[in-house]
């Protein structure tokens, strides 16, 4: 089966985490996800979410940081999620090329309807965030 790669933002200003909602008509139509996509042939997937956050949000961001990698099998594919955190260094997130954005707290993650492959990555963040509470 055919494995997709794909580079996910965890773009974080000020708590709260950057997340957009797919358009109709594409795969997860209607789901919430962090922001990336599909990793081009000879493009390093840290050039990808670069390439994919301007086309989809209009912004720059700094040197994405590896965070997780989660691999997920769909019934038409497997797909290999590689999370990275950044944060904006220029530009004002607009969405472009999905349905709507929101600014989050990690806590409110959980109340979005996010793909089953995006679990692991909420749940770290929840706990990340919980122990920095402490």
């Amino acid at each position: 089966m055919k494995v997709v790669e794909v580079a996910a933002g965890l773009i974080y200003c000020e708590g709260r985490y950057l997340i957009a909602r797919r358009k109709p008509g594409v795969h997860l139509a209607g789901f919430w996800v962090f922001p990336g996509g599909k990793r081009e042939l000879d493009e390093t997937l840290e050039a990808c979410l670069q390439r994919e956050l301007f086309e989809e949000l209009n912004i720059h961001i700094d040197v994405p940081v590896p965070f997780q990698i989660v691999r997920h099998e769909y019934a038409e594919k497997t797909v290999e999620l590689h999370f990275f955190h950044c944060r904006i260094e220029s530009g004002d997130a607009t969405a472009m090329d999905c349905v709507e954005i929101r600014w989050v707290w990690p806590h409110e993650l959980g109340g979005f309807e996010f793909p089953p492959a995006d679990r692991p990555v909420i749940e770290a963040l929840q706990r990340q965030t919980m122990r920095q509470d402490l």
